[in-house]
């Protein structure tokens, strides 16, 4: 059975260190302290926000600021403790002993603080850690006053006396706790330390894009993976029982993750192979635009229209992708068709029409542009100017646009038609259509003659 509660070593501690008046006493000083030090906290804060908005410091000298600010209560309420434990000693005989731990469990959240914080900010912007940051400094902060209070063994040995048997397992509350926190601790130093090499990848001048991402994503993976397998093995879980978890894993991967695992699995294959890397423009589906950054899941597009589209990665490896930026040649040939009349000259238009591209400053001389006659159509005679540039990045709509224009102007200052379909509407009156029908009845019976009904025995002679 385990032991009551009050008959625990620090339990009973606590007991008799509330019975005494000296107790009390500290605990009115440490509470005036707790509410001096919200007040004048509360205010300075207040009064410092405007010295830490955005575009106001920025650096390091901003973090350590914002640092401070933080810290601000516990930070006087350990002033407050530190004089009062000075004056008691000096001029009274009551004794100080809860003071001191007081300040020394204040001094350690102060500490605590300011690491969680810095460490968040060395993560990049907007990091996930942002949301677990009081749970996170609230835990550690609650083990490390156990430890110094002393009562961290009397809980372990609470915490590890409540367990179940799985297989040869023995699994208690401890066990699962001290899981948590070691897979908890052991990710953010994975994630700190995958963001710290990105960070060093993303300077270095030697490696190209694609290589980057690649190492990147490779070392954050292993580092999670060994955070993970560290985890198990410092809360004492055998690896040798997870087989049959990761059996059922496996199956669970196979049927219901299979979008997942390929999307994934495709996005190694897409760094690796080079075919799309950040700052390519590409074409997929109806997506257009520039990709500015590679995930395990998708591709970030960035649209002309200031869109972020995310395009799964399996995608990208199972459809047509039309790449403006893929090999070191980014000439492109732009097509302008267009109609002129019948009673223009063609020779003379498609001079000017080439007259014109060679005018336009993103239009290559060479290959030169040239125009073309390619058919008579119902409304007029069928041309087409054909065009070449080399930066398709920055748009093809913009080229098209300023060439239609030109030549929009050009052929109506030199006398040249752009014809539009007609449609000739012949009304008749009740004569005409009464005419129209009798011939119409007198071709039918005319062509009627000569022929024989068809037999009986076979009805298609």
């Amino acid at each position: 059975m385990p032991q009551p509660f009050y008959h625990m070593p620090f339990a009973q501690d606590m007991i008799y260190t509330f019975t005494q008046t000296s107790t009390w006493w500290q605990a009115a000083v440490l509470l005036a302290g707790v509410v001096a030090a919200v007040l004048i906290g509360a205010r300075l804060q207040n009064q410092l926000q405007p010295a830490i908005k955005p575009g106001t410091v920025t650096g390091i000298r901003r973090t350590a600021m914002r640092t401070g600010v933080l810290v601000t209560v516990p930070l006087i309420l350990w002033i407050w403790l530190a004089v009062a434990i000075a004056l008691l000693k000096h001029f009274t005989s009551i004794p100080t002993n809860i003071l001191h731990v007081a300040s020394l469990l204040v001094g350690a959240l102060t500490l605590i603080r300011m690491g969680v914080f810095v460490l968040r900010h060395s993560f990049s912007p907007g990091s996930k850690l942002k949301a677990w940051e009081w749970l996170l400094t609230t835990t550690i902060w609650s083990i490390v006053a156990l430890h110094m209070l002393g009562w961290l063994p009397s809980v372990i040995q609470v915490l590890d006396e409540y367990s179940v048997a799985v297989g040869k397992t023995r699994i208690s509350i401890y066990t699962v706790v001290s899981f948590v926190l070691s897979i908890a601790l052991s990710l953010v130093v994975a994630l700190w330390l995958a963001n710290l090499i990105h960070s060093r990848l993303m300077r270095s001048n030697a490696l190209d894009v694609s290589t980057k991402v690649a190492l990147s994503k490779l070392s954050k993976f292993a580092l999670l993976a060994v955070a993970v397998i560290t985890a198990i093995i410092n809360s004492g879980i055998d690896l040798t029982t997870l087989a049959l978890f990761g059996g059922a894993l496996g199956v669970g991967v196979g049927l219901g993750m299979q979008r997942i695992v390929s999307n994934f699995l495709s996005g190694f294959v897409l760094i690796f192979e080079e075919s799309i890397r950040p700052g390519d423009v590409i074409a997929v589906g109806g997506t257009y635009g520039r990709v500015v950054a590679m995930h395990a899941r998708h591709v970030v597009v960035h649209t002309r229209d200031g869109v972020d589209i995310l395009v799964p990665n399996e995608s990208l490896l199972t459809t047509d992708i039309i790449s403006w930026s893929y090999g070191d040649d980014h000439n492109l040939r732009v097509k302008l068709p267009l109609q002129i009349s019948y009673e223009d000259d063609p020779d003379r238009a498609i001079a000017l029409l080439e007259n014109i591209a060679q005018s336009h400053p993103r239009v290559l001389p060479e290959p030169a542009a040239a125009a073309y006659l390619l058919g008579f159509g119902e409304s007029g005679i069928n041309l087409e100017l054909r065009v070449w540039i080399n930066d398709p990045e920055l748009g093809v709509g913009r080229v098209r646009s300023d060439l239609f224009r030109m030549i929009w102007k050009e052929l109506k200052a030199a006398g040249i038609t752009i014809p539009y379909p007609q449609r000739n509407i012949h009304v008749m009156d009740a004569e005409e259509e009464s005419s129209l029908a009798r011939g119409t009845q007198d071709n039918l019976a005319r062509s009627g003659r000569g022929q024989r009904p068809a037999s009986a025995e076979n009805p298609a002679a």
